[in-house]
């Protein structure tokens, strides 16, 4: 196998602000794994939250050269696993590795992904929701005119949330979602979630701190809203102490580890009676390409994150306000646009 990665500096057409902060743009690192003359491609971005940098991943990276140039890849998944002692404390370069072997055995297999995992996009998939950053409210209110879409996710985190949904319902009649990144006490969410309901919010993303799981209990039983888990849930272990908590889980692939592990994460979800979804980081086309792969077992999907970018670095899978066009490639269907 050949290794090669290139990073790239990916600008947003907007300021992205969470109840955590706001960035303008942002390094990602891109994986490109290849054997037998086809490459597959994995990403994986910073993240101060998450403590992660591109240069600390290339670092890591090159000290695994040798392993990764000497191995074949015959099944991603036992690839993952043999990867993982070399990983698991880098779980955002983990997944691009993953990301870049999964798409890899699509292509050599000649199949899409989500074929490949026996699964079929010949039937009704949920749509996108397009993220409304956290701003003031007249700009939030402009992002939305300007960006009409069936379905929105609004950043939330401040004093005045209630007013920030109610001046945008005012817009449209769209369904929201709301993500308050971990940013509410319980008494807060108890309270907003009352509200919210009235303004035809359908579930609340990660209210309480990711560790809150006392707190969740409670919120469980007197939120008048669903609640889905972001920050709470970043392994698989973590799906499990959901159930009682949340009512779904938002399985993101970098804090997953990759492609296979959330593939492991959402099917687990499932079995124990959970809804689920997948969401995204800001990211080109290669990270959205593999989160669309996971559309026919999912309930919800935040796949928009390259729709908010001035310069995609990549071509894949098109996310619309309609649904999706899928690329007649295999894998993930990803080609670089240099």
């Amino acid at each position: 196998m050949q290794l090669e990665y290139r990073v790239y500096r990916l600008e947003l057409e907007d300021p992205f602000g969470i109840s955590r902060g706001t960035i303008t743009e942002l390094k990602t690192l891109i994986v490109i794994l290849s054997q037998d003359g086809v490459s597959g491609y994995g990403e994986a971005t910073e993240n101060d939250y998450y403590g992660v940098t591109v240069e600390g991943m290339v670092e890591r990276l090159e000290s695994l050269r040798s392993v990764i140039e000497e191995a074949r890849l015959e099944d991603s998944e036992e690839w993952w696993t043999q990867m993982q002692a070399h990983l698991e404390d880098m779980p955002f370069l983990q997944c691009a590795i993953d990301m870049a072997a999964v798409d890899l055995e699509g292509r050599l297999r000649g199949l899409p992904v989500y074929a490949m995992w026996g699964w079929s996009i010949d039937k009704a998939l949920p749509i996108s929701n397009y993220t409304i950053a956290l701003d003031s409210i007249e700009v939030m209110q402009r992002k939305l005119k300007e960006h009409p879409w069936p379905l929105y996710k609004i950043k939330l985190g401040r004093e005045d949330d209630i007013d920030i949904v109610r001046a945008l319902r005012e817009l449209t009649d769209a369904p929201f979602r709301v993500d308050a990144n971990a940013g509410w006490t319980v008494e807060e969410a108890v309270e907003k979630s009352a509200e919210l309901k009235k303004l035809g919010v359908e579930f609340i993303e990660q209210p309480l701190p990711a560790d809150a799981w006392e707190e969740m209990e409670y919120l469980y039983a007197h939120s008048a809203l669903p609640l889905i888990a972001d920050e709470s849930c970043r392994r698989f272990e973590d799906v499990e102490k959901c159930v009682g908590r949340f009512h779904g889980v938002n399985v993101k692939l970098v804090k997953a580890g990759g492609m296979n592990p959330a593939r492991r994460m959402l099917l687990h979800a499932r079995a124990l009676g959970l809804k689920t979804m997948v969401g995204c980081m800001t990211e080109s086309s290669v990270g959205i390409s593999a989160v669309c792969q996971y559309l026919p077992i999912l309930d919800y999907v935040d796949a928009d994150g390259a729709l908010l970018l001035k310069n995609d670095i990549a071509r894949g899978v098109q996310v619309m306000p309609s649904g999706y066009i899928f690329p007649s490639l295999p894998g993930t269907g990803v080609e670089l646009l240099d």
